[in-house]
Formats: C-alpha cells, structure tokens, sequence
C-alpha cells in the first residue's frame, strides 16, 4: 500500500527492518527506511540523494538526521558503508560480500558480478587485527 500524499510504501516492511536490529522505530527512521527497503530493491545511496528523497515524498527530515540516521542503520548492520574517495560515501541495502562499478563522471555506483571476482591472496594482517570485509569499488569512466 503506498500513502499517495508521500509516495511511501506503508506496508511495514520498514518498521520490521528496524525491529530485526532493535532500533525504535522513530517517524524519521521509518520514513528513512522506507525509501532505503520499502519496495524490496536494494540500492546505494549518498546522504544528499536519502535526504533530496525525503523531501521529494514531502517528509521533513534534516541532512543532519539524515546522517545520523544512516550511521545508526551501519552500527546496526542494516547497510555498509562504502567509500569511493576520502569525501564521498554510499551506504549500500545489500549486505553480502560483492564488488562495486563507480562510473566517476556520473558519481553513481553499482553492484558488480561478485562471480566474476577472485581476490587469491591478501597481505598478512597487522598483529592483533582480523579481517573485518574486503570493499571492492571498480573506478570506471566511459571510452
């Protein structure tokens, strides 16, 4: 069911989201994470592009919220974050280990076939450290 107002899907799917990580379903965190799951579609997100959503569907929410938000989704292991530079993140809806196309001129970033990727050796971690993931992001430009 979609609120015709908003354009968000209120069929629960989010508020249940929340509850799989034991966050309180707040108004902002549930219209946060409608537009991030509520049709079931994984996707990538920048802050801007959640917060310019946001308000697309008439939601106030704050760029602020927005990122606090989106910090307490990765804490709870609802996304990941994956940077593409020292200034730019994505927080990423799907969560199994797979690669990433960032087409640069266009700033947007993809999944890539996980099928097709063969990391064969990583170099031996620091003493006292274990590996946490691997993120893979395939800088492409068009020809």
């Amino acid at each position: 069911m979609t609120d015709t107002d908003t354009g968000i899907v209120a069929d629960g799917r989010a508020t249940r989201w929340l509850a799989q990580a034991g966050l309180r379903p707040t108004r902002q965190r549930v219209v946060l994470a409608d537009l991030l799951v509520g049709d079931g579609q994984d996707r990538h997100v920048t802050a801007e592009s959640l917060h310019a959503a946001a308000s697309a569907c008439g939601e106030p929410v704050s760029l602020a919220t927005v990122y606090n938000t989106l910090r307490a989704f990765c804490e709870a292991g609802l996304i990941n974050e994956i940077s593409v530079d020292g200034s730019r993140s994505y927080f990423d809806t799907r969560l199994d280990d797979h690669p990433h196309f960032f087409w640069e001129a266009e700033g947007r970033l993809v999944d890539a076939p996980a099928e097709d990727l063969k990391i064969a050796r990583l170099p031996a971690l620091p003493d006292g450290a274990e590996l946490a993931r691997v993120d893979v992001v395939i800088r492409l430009r068009k020809s």
